[in-house]
């Protein structure tokens, strides 16, 4: 007769799958092998394909997952507009600039030639919808007139390569401090040139 596995413990080797897969691949890139992972999750390698069919199944959830971790929303209404972005800006720098998130662009930037289907997957479900939000938010700011009247995806955009730039090549490469510390004084002054950049026009009289 066969034994039914109870569900929370399905759902412990699931996760300790997860856990292990992300950080194997991180260390090893895509290279990392099933048996690896599975002794670092303390499972069989038999459960491993118990969970995920194969090897890409369980790298797309594991890219599935990274994704959710780098969306950034603005759904908290505390605070003035430069409060609110510049919370945002933080938040933002410090999941794509922390060790985790450069790892893992590391790991699909090496991978998507192969999986394309993945990148477009990991860029819609995480990078895609922090713009999408960031878009909707400076919107309103410009109908309330907090901004100028502007293209706000191109406004979001600018940010985007603002908090981003050169200092995310610099990172991958490995030339500068570790992200765990964010210089909150230098997102303070690129929050203030973009708002500068798209202050209201003051009316005339």
């Amino acid at each position: 007769m066969s034994r039914t596995l109870d569900p929370a413990v399905l759902a412990d080797s699931r996760q300790r799958l997860i856990q292990a897969a992300a950080d194997a691949f991180r260390e090893e890139g895509y290279r990392a092998s099933i048996d690896r992972i599975a002794e670092r999750a303390g499972v069989a390698r038999q459960t491993v394909y118990n969970h995920f069919p194969s090897k890409e199944d369980l790298f797309s959830e594991v890219a599935r997952i990274a994704a959710d971790t780098i969306l950034v929303s603005l759904d908290s209404d505390e605070g003035g507009l430069r409060e609110r972005l510049v919370r945002f800006a933080m938040a933002f720098r410090q999941r794509l600039l922390g060790d985790a998130g450069l790892a893992m662009f590391r790991t699909l930037s090496a991978e998507v030639p192969r999986f394309p289907a993945l990148g477009q997957a990991f860029f819609d479900k995480g990078p895609r919808q922090t713009l999408d939000k960031l878009t909707a938010f400076l919107a309103g700011a410009m109908r309330n007139g907090h901004l100028r009247d502007d293209d706000p995806a191109f406004a979001a955009e600018t940010l985007i390569g603002m908090l981003c730039g050169i200092e995310h090549t610099r990172r991958l490469f490995c030339m500068s401090a570790r992200a765990s510390d964010p210089d909150e004084a230098r997102v303070t002054k690129i929050i203030d040139c973009f708002l500068g950049a798209f202050a209201a026009q003051e009316q005339q009289p």
